[in-house]
Formats: structure tokens, sequence, C-alpha cells
């Protein structure tokens, strides 16, 4: 393969350069970066640069040892694919360039909400740093969304001093992510927190001075903060004919198909794209684990699925089935996620849930699904070690908080 070209200069992006040289790569090798910086890692920007502890979060790639291009501040504009195993042509900002192997790693965009007022969202770097320089003591912060990103933030601006408000549409947070029964365990947060939780809010617009509601009504406030979700970055496929339902459609190995002919009907229905592989937040991939597709918005999954998709392309096999992994630093405590609760059976409480340290399991039959835990980090390392196992455990052992989890296995 002389040519591949990686689109998205995010840790997908990069992780995936590094695996292809690792695995042997030594044809071309070119990154289109639409951020002007060299590749940074993003978790810390909603905890330590928010809190000022840092300002610089960039990945030590070691990228001038690769040999490749690095094209810093450009953008994919088009793909034109030829035959299915014959490469084809990125467009970008920098002019065109072909390729025999492309790696799609352009990650998401944040959702916005109407309305012509000024919003924040935080996906770069230049986003903390000047969401942080607006965090001063006294400042009136309205954060829309009460997921993972929110919470964060409102950590952050409640320790900075800010008056906080955050506007929930659901009736818990969190409703989305893990269900409204678990989210409404973490509302008791905000108040010890300082924060202002309002659940059940809908929101008809931003505008000059807060936010507009639903229905009548307004929060006031200085800067409001949008946390309600991204969607994969894919504008730049349009027309390309690749198969796109919510993400780029893979099948296990991150191959890529075209949306007409051949496939299967759970991998992905359409012609295969050996040559054409997505990974990260912008990939749909087939898990065998859990029977669906998958779009897995979360860091470890940038971090290790790289390393199937390099694989992929270079026409080695290999396969990704990893458990979701994912975690949040929020209002003093480490909540941590592992697997995928869609279609569980049942929830089983492991501890108790009021106090300062418990967890959940998902389970299906005598299956570990998902857990969830509040600092409990024991907890979690081994039921993702059950998880990956796929080993049956005994509900009634799970739910003693006493009982380590490898020790609720069944013989």
């Amino acid at each position: 393969m002389d040519r591949v070209i990686i689109v998205g200069g995010g840790l997908a992006g990069v992780r995936a350069a590094e695996a292809l040289r690792s695995k042997g790569h030594e044809g071309g090798l070119t990154l289109v970066a639409a951020e002007p910086h060299r590749p940074y890692d993003r978790p810390p920007l909603s905890k330590a640069v928010l809190a000022g502890d840092r300002d610089d979060t960039t990945i030590d790639t070691g990228w001038s040892a690769s040999g490749g291009d690095l094209l810093l501040g450009e953008r994919a504009t088009a793909l034109r694919l030829d035959a299915p195993g014959a490469g084809g042509t990125v467009a970008t900002t920098a002019g065109d360039l072909p390729f025999d192997g492309l790696v799609i790693a352009t990650g998401a965009v944040p959702v916005t909400l109407p309305g012509e007022g000024r919003q924040h969202v935080l996906r770069t770097i230049e986003d903390a740093r000047d969401l942080r320089e607006r965090l001063v003591p006294g400042a009136r912060i309205v954060i829309v969304g009460a997921g993972w990103i929110g919470a964060e933030v409102a950590t952050a601006a409640a320790r900075r001093g800010c008056s906080v408000i955050v506007a929930e549409a659901a009736d818990t947070p969190l409703a989305n992510a893990i269900g409204p029964e678990v989210g409404a365990l973490t509302a008791p947060w905000y108040a010890e927190a300082g924060v202002e939780l309002r659940t059940g809010v809908k929101v008809a617009a931003v505008d000059d001075g807060g936010l507009a509601l639903a229905g009548g009504g307004r929060i006031d406030a200085d800067e409001v903060v949008v946390g309600v979700g991204v969607r994969p970055d894919l504008g730049w496929l349009e027309g390309s004919g690749l198969l796109i339902e919510r993400g780029v459609v893979t099948d296990a190995s991150f191959r890529t198909f075209t949306a007409s002919g051949g496939g299967t009907p759970d991998e992905g229905p359409g012609t295969v794209r050996p040559d054409v592989v997505a990974v990260g937040d912008c990939a749909a991939w087939w898990s065998r684990r859990y029977g669906r597709r998958l779009l897995v918005e979360h860091w470890d999954a940038a971090l290790n699925a790289p390393e199937v998709a390099a694989a992929t392309l270079l026409g080695q096999d290999a396969t990704y089935d990893t458990a979701p992994y994912f975690w949040s630093e929020q209002f003093g405590r480490m909540v941590q996620y592992a697997g995928n609760h869609a279609g569980s059976e049942r929830l089983v409480r492991r501890g108790d849930l009021t106090g300062p340290r418990w967890a959940v399991a998902w389970i299906t039959g005598d299956r570990l699904d998902a857990v969830l835990t509040v600092d409990r980090p024991r907890d979690l390392v081994q039921a993702r070690r059950v998880i990956a196992a796929g080993t049956p455990i005994d509900p009634v052992l799970l739910a003693d908080p006493e009982v380590p989890v490898r020790q609720a296995v069944r013989p």
C-alpha cells in the first residue's frame, strides 16, 4: 500500500498513524487535521484545563520520526471513491490527495441550540480556554444539559465561584446515558456543590442575556454553555457512496461499505471497502459482543480501536469487540462506566446508593452487561474483566458490596 491518508487530527487519527507504522506500513502517510494545533487530548479540557491546572494537552506522538506529512488547519471537503480496493481521492482545502488506503477519523461536533445569543460548547482547546476566562467569581453561568459534560463544567464553574444553574430537559441527570433511575441518584450532588439543577426544562432559544424557555419564561445568564451531545462530523462524505447511519457504518474490523450491493444484514448491507476504514467518534461499528451497532464517543475507544483499524487496512485479520469504557470526574467523585446496558434485563444495586461509594450493574440472566461505579475503582476493574470474559455471575453475590466482583463469578 503506497499512500495512506488519515482524515482527522484527534486521538483516533494519531493512534491510527502510530499503529500503521508499528505494523509495517512504510509508504506515504498523510494526516489531515482541521485544527491548527498539533494533535491534543480532549478529556482534560472539561477537567484540568477549565480548572486552570493545565493549559496544554498536546499528545507526544513522535510524528516527526514517522516520515509522514501533517497538514494542520486543513479540512477534507469531499471523498471520491474508485473501485473497491483501488482507493480514491480526498478533496481538501490543501488540494486533492489520492490514496490507496483511507482512515476516516473526523470525530464529532457539538450540537448547538437555536438563537442569536452567544453559546459556548466544549470541544476544542480554544473552547476550553475561552470559557475558563469567563468563569469568574459571581458570574451567572447557565449550562444546558445535565449529562457528562454538563456535570463536569458545572463542577469547574462552581469551584471557581460562579453562580451555576444547570437546565436539563429530562426529569433526571444522565437520563439518556444511564437511565432515569440511576441518573436520579446523581441529582443530590448538584445541591451539595452549590449548583442549582432544574429538570424538565425545555429551551426554545439562546438569546442575548440567557435562555428563552419553551412555553414562556427565561433564565438569565452572563454565559450560556450548551452540553446536549455531539453528532459525527461527516458532511464531507455527502455523495461519496459510503453507507452512513448515524455514523459511518463499519463491520467489526472497521471496514466501511458502499450503500448498495452485497454485504450482510447485520454487519453492513453493502459492498465492503477494505481500503477505507472508519474509527473513533464517527464510526458506527458492529459489536459481536452485544449484537448491535455501537457509536461510542469515548476516549478509550479512540485510544484502542485504531490498532484494529490499522491492521485491517494493511490486510491483517483483526476485530474489535472491547466493551465500551468511560469515566467522568464530577462534584468530587470519580464515576466510571463499562459495558453496554441497552437491552439488559435487570439492574443490580451494589451498596448503599445514598452513600459516598456505590455501584450498580446491569445483567441479562447471569451475564454481566455493564457496570457503573462511584468511587469504587476496584469494582470497575474486576467488572471489566468479567464482562470481557463473558463468565456467568451470581446476582446475589454481586449485590453484596462486601464481596469482590471477581468472587461473584460462578464456578
